[in-house]
């Protein structure tokens, strides 16, 4: 017989989990578990007060690591966590998370706006006085006069707020399985579920960090940052020339202008127009540190060094299903899935460099240094000692997973052919052969653009948004190049409008309505309370949107509103979306199922991920064969024919090395 516990623990850890992560934050020496929450089979919450000397039960020990029994809990990597560092042994397929079925079902994030977001009745919500709590137990505390000079807080001083946060903990527990218990008609697919296991395990793992050149990286940082100010301040007499405020005031007057021809603002783009032609002084100087302190910031490496734990491993750099609907992953604590590219020649000698804080030497070979530790922070994820790093990236996915959808014939033989899309997409715009480098070479480039921003339904707003206009495009020849990539990708525009169709119809008449493999529904959650707007995908799972509705866009035609996060204000809200933005959300979803089929198939041959970027992976693994063969088994379990998609024209390519990086 199968049993379920739904657990909540809450803890102390001198470590802050919030700019650290969790995975150090449990490595933390002084790490322990305060109270500890369940509830069997649905019961009464127990609540086991461990920090003042309660013990956990033999059988409760037991049933951690017992495959009779599914452990539950909102954010369960942290509970699998806590846990398997006090007992061992944890094992990720016992256990299911309720934070990311809600994500599944269309919800957002965190215990409390899920809660909200379902309707919970009161007594069933998380208790508002949790913050303080936690803030009051689980962290250090600054010693005083009044406090007696302690570091943190225990039970005894003060113990009706400790039995405050006893409740607190069995109300999360309460909360947690009622959530749980709304979701309970929209299951988590097994082989969803499957790939949660497999992300549990890569962000345990983690990746090995250069710790010698991230220190380097911040001795150069601070020593550049302190040098350019300096300099800025004798030039501008300003107290403080890094302020925004006081540099533009100090500019305007110095370049004697008037209201109309102002600086607007100091902005990357603005400033680097302003330097373009601009002649020799103290203006243009000035203006050159601004841009050289703009590419000082070592918050990358500060990131790394606040999170590497103590076996210089950074782990949970990625969480599973942190997109809204798409499922895709989302970047946390450095922010892998945003690094820059590197750009510098002979990658190996900077790096010494910097290892060695040769600020001199560094700044003689390749100039800016501030640009050059830009460039060098993805290089400080490195191989494990004695293994080497292979690097796989699906090449052009969402291209060519639009075209699959669409069924756009002319790209997948494209595609297939191994050619170059952009010169492929402006040799069908402009009905002429375009290659690169080559005859009609000067058309690649409105091919790119137009492929880059015009794929989900954009217009001239986002080619210049892409950069049409900085690129030299005018924007009297942009309604053109719109004009012509939707009559060479026919199939595509087509696909936009019968699934802005198909959602209206669904949405307003109910029933079920089929686009190019991609179903449409609407179904009513009685558990949640709430009507959906259901998307199956090709590979079997869905896309929830919640409380579809109709309403009239701004061209007075039916527009799709449902309930979900703002992307920008990250709050619960009713957002409008289109066939455009809709058939987006497929495609990233696909591409998205692609490399979790990939991550489970290198899971399986042995080849350990350390973590993935976009629709790239970085397995880190002793070396096995030449660096030539051991790409290629990589990239040919990445393209190998999908099961529920034979016909879309997979291809990866790569590299092996010692450090990450990408040209």
């Amino acid at each position: 017989m199968i049993h379920h516990l739904s657990i909540d623990l809450e803890t102390f850890s001198s470590v802050s989990i919030r700019d650290a992560g969790a995975w150090k934050y449990l490595q933390s020496p002084d790490f322990e578990i305060l109270l500890f929450a369940y509830s069997l089979d649905g019961g009464p919450v127990v609540v086991i007060d461990v920090a003042s000397g309660e013990t956990v039960p033999q059988w409760l020990v037991d049933a951690l690591t017992s495959p009779e029994y599914i452990k539950h809990a909102y954010n369960a990597p942290f509970e699998y966590g806590c846990l398997d560092r006090v007992y061992g042994g944890m094992i990720p397929s016992q256990w299911r998370c309720t934070m990311f079925h809600g994500l599944y079902c269309g919800y957002t994030a965190g215990l409390d706006a899920t809660g909200k977001a379902l309707g919970l009745p009161e007594d069933k919500q998380k208790l508002n006085t949790g913050k303080a709590l936690i803030r009051y137990f689980c962290v250090p505390c600054r010693p005083s006069k009044s406090n007696g000079g302690r570091l943190r807080n225990l039970p005894k001083h003060d113990p009706d707020k400790w039995a405050l946060f006893k409740e607190y903990n069995a109300q999360d527990v309460v909360t947690e399985m009622e959530i749980e218990k709304r979701l309970s008609l929209t299951p988590v697919p097994d082989w969803v579920q499957h790939q949660w296991e497999v992300d549990l395990t890569i962000n345990q793992r983690g990746v090995a960090v250069d710790q010698e050149l991230v220190q380097g990286a911040l001795y150069m940082g601070a020593v550049t940052r302190e040098a350019l100010m300096q300099e800025a301040t004798r030039i501008t007499n300003l107290q403080n020339p890094n302020s925004g405020k006081q540099l533009l005031e100090w500019l305007n007057k110095a370049m004697e202008t008037g209201e109309d021809d102002a600086l607007p603002n100091l902005r990357k783009d603005t400033v680097s127009k302003m330097l373009d032609g601009m002649e020799e002084g103290d203006v243009k100087r000035v203006l050159e540190i601004r841009q050289e302190l703009s590419k000082t910031s070592t918050k990358k490496y500060d990131a790394i060094e606040e999170c590497v734990c103590a076996d210089d491993r950074v782990r949970g750099l990625l969480q599973f299903y942190g997109a809204n609907r798409t499922g895709r992953w989302a970047g946390r604590l450095v922010q892998v899935q945003n690094l820059p590219r590197t750009y510098t020649q002979n990658i190996e000698l900077a790096r010494d460099l910097v290892r060695r804080k040769e600020t001199g030497a560094l700044r003689m070979i390749y100039g800016s240094v501030p640009d050059t530790l830009s460039q060098l922070i993805r290089t400080a994820f490195v191989a494990s000692p004695g293994n080497v790093l292979i690097d796989a990236d699906f090449s052009a996915i969402e291209a060519r997973v639009i075209s699959w959808l669409a069924g756009e014939e002319w790209r997948l033989q494209a595609f297939r052919d191994g050619k170059d899309i952009y010169c492929e997409s402006a040799s069908q715009m402009f009905g002429v052969p375009v290659v690169k480098h080559g005859v009609n070479g000067e058309l690649r480039a409105k091919g790119k653009i137009a492929e880059l921003a015009l794929g989900y339904q954009g217009g001239t707003g986002a080619l210049i948004n892409m950069g049409a206009l900085d690129m030299g495009l005018t924007e009297e020849e942009l309604p053109e190049i719109v004009t012509r990539w939707r009559d060479a990708n026919s199939k595509i525009r087509n696909l936009w409008y019968a699934m802005d169709s198909a959602a209206i119809d669904v949405i307003g008449r109910g029933g079920t309505a089929v686009v190019n493999g991609l179903k449409l529904s609407r179904e009513y959650d009685i558990a949640q309370g709430v009507s959906k707007l259901v998307i199956q995908l090709p590979s079997g799972r869905c896309l929830y949107y919640i409380n579809p509705s109709l309403g009239t866009n701004q061209f007075g035609g039916s527009s799709i509103i449902y309930n979900g996060v703002d992307q920008t204000t990250k709050r619960w809200k009713q957002i409008e979306t289109y066939g455009g933005k809709l058939t987006e959300n497929c495609v990233q979803a696909i591409a998205r199922d692609a490399l979790a089929g990939a991550l489970d198939r290198l899971e399986a041959a042995g080849l350990p991920v350390v973590f993935h970027v976009h629709d790239e992976v970085v397995i880190d693994a002793k070396p096995f064969a030449s660096n030539k063969e051991m790409l290629k088994k990589v990239t040919d379990i990445m393209a190998a024919p999908i099961p529920w998609a034979p016909t879309l024209p997979l291809n990866a390519e790569g590299w092996v090395g010692d450090f990450f990086t990408k040209d």
